[in-house]
């Protein structure tokens, strides 16, 4: 039974810096508000724009990972500091990457990402009107045949 406990103990001592690290942030901003609404609207509008780099699949606002919060506490902050949201969307995306930004931009390595989707889009506008265009000259020459007939 001592062994048991002596256990149990070794692993609540040795689990709970690990817990507490989790649950304790460096980030000053990453659950508190900006005291200006307008700057925290500013704030919480670019940060629904920024995809968090852990996660994946949710804006930083939404994540609750430790790198979400030090990335809303460093929106927070350039906030404050005067900087523009569109300011401190080009630092993220210097910083990090394209990835970051729901709202990728158009530049010359991404201008296909934009350009396929309309090709394809224009290719397949072009084989329907292709294939309508056949069915009514192909209808047209069928009600002939049955005039010539009768």
């Amino acid at each position: 039974m001592k062994r048991v406990l002596s256990v149990l103990a070794a692993v609540a001592l040795l689990g709970a810096p690990a817990l507490a690290q989790e649950e304790q942030s460096t980030a000053p901003f990453a659950y508190r508000q900006l005291d200006d609404p307008a700057e925290e609207r500013a704030a919480m509008d670019l940060m629904e724009t920024l995809r968090c780099l852990q996660c994946q699949g949710q804006s930083i606002a939404d994540s609750d990972a430790p790198i979400a919060g030090s990335m809303r506490s460093l929106v927070r902050e350039r906030i404050k500091a005067g900087e523009s949201p569109e300011d401190i969307r080009a630092w993220l995306i210097e910083r990090y990457g394209d990835y970051v930004s729901y709202a990728p931009q158009l530049t010359e390595l991404t201008w296909p990402l934009f350009a396929v989707p309309l090709v394809f889009l224009l290719i397949a506008v072009l084989l329907l009107r292709r294939r309508f265009t056949l069915r009514r000259e192909a209808t047209e020459r069928d009600a002939g045949d049955e005039g010539e007939e009768a």
